[in-house]
């Protein structure tokens, strides 16, 4: 169950201390993320910047509870995901997370609406086919509905998963490098997609990105370096 009072926006939604992440590389033992911390509280934007290879995406991925940390304890709508099993993180994801992908992640073989109705595979009610139309057509796709992400341009299929990913009203949406594979006017696009539904929703926005534009929109930004996460000021995110 999880506790209402996680609605005050004072409150944390998402608890990280003491994480550490290694992986064995032959006889190497790596160290990805090091006694890292991260508190994050309802209705904030946050942006996680670091070069290639720092772990940002190990670390989105543990956060959301994809993945388990060799070390440390992660907690998620005042949950404990490190006690949780892989059925049990799941539960707590549905209709509670989203995921925006730099690979869009969309199943080929399914159109747009299929796409982002997706999600409410573990959490049916009556009004999902609506609310799937209703999101897409948010996004400006009303009129591409039954088109295959083949047939979408990268843009598009960007929109067809910021759709899915806001379509069951998440409390906190993931998003992996987001305008990665997009150009500067179509990225552009989709940040103020995603902040829009921020403001609006009042969901809690957690990006990785090396886009400086994209981290400047957000309350606030970290460096992932050395296996820690570190502030920074706007001033230093913008030059």
């Amino acid at each position: 169950m999880v506790d209402d009072s996680l609605n005050d926006s004072k409150v944390s939604i998402l608890h990280a201390a003491q994480v550490s992440q290694r992986v064995r590389s032959g006889e190497r033992v790596l160290t990805i993320l090091d006694d890292l911390a991260l508190e994050v509280h309802t209705g904030e934007s946050v942006a996680i910047l670091g070069s290639s290879g720092s772990g940002k995406s190990t670390l989105l991925g543990l956060l959301a509870g994809l993945d388990t940390p060799s070390e440390g304890e992660i907690q998620l709508f005042g949950e404990s995901l490190t006690a949780l099993g892989e059925d049990g993180r799941a539960r707590l994801r549905a209709g509670q997370v989203g995921f925006v992908f730099q690979n869009f992640q969309l199943l080929p073989t399914l159109t747009a609406l299929e796409n982002v109705l997706l999600p409410q595979e573990l959490a049916p009610s009556s009004d999902d086919e609506q609310r799937a139309r209703t999101w897409l057509s948010r996004v400006g796709l009303g009129e591409r509905l039954d088109h295959l992400p083949k047939q979408l341009s990268g843009g598009e299929q960007q929109r067809v998963a910021v759709a899915r990913a806001f379509v069951s009203h998440p409390r906190l949406v993931f998003a992996d490098e987001p305008t990665g594979n997009l150009d500067r006017a179509t990225g552009a696009h989709i940040i103020d997609l995603l902040f829009e539904l921020n403001r609006e929703m009042g969901t809690t926005l957690v990006l990785v990105t090396h886009d400086h534009a994209l981290a400047s929109r957000c309350e606030r930004c970290l460096r992932l370096e050395e296996g820690r996460l570190q502030l920074m000021d706007h001033a230093e995110v913008a030059s």
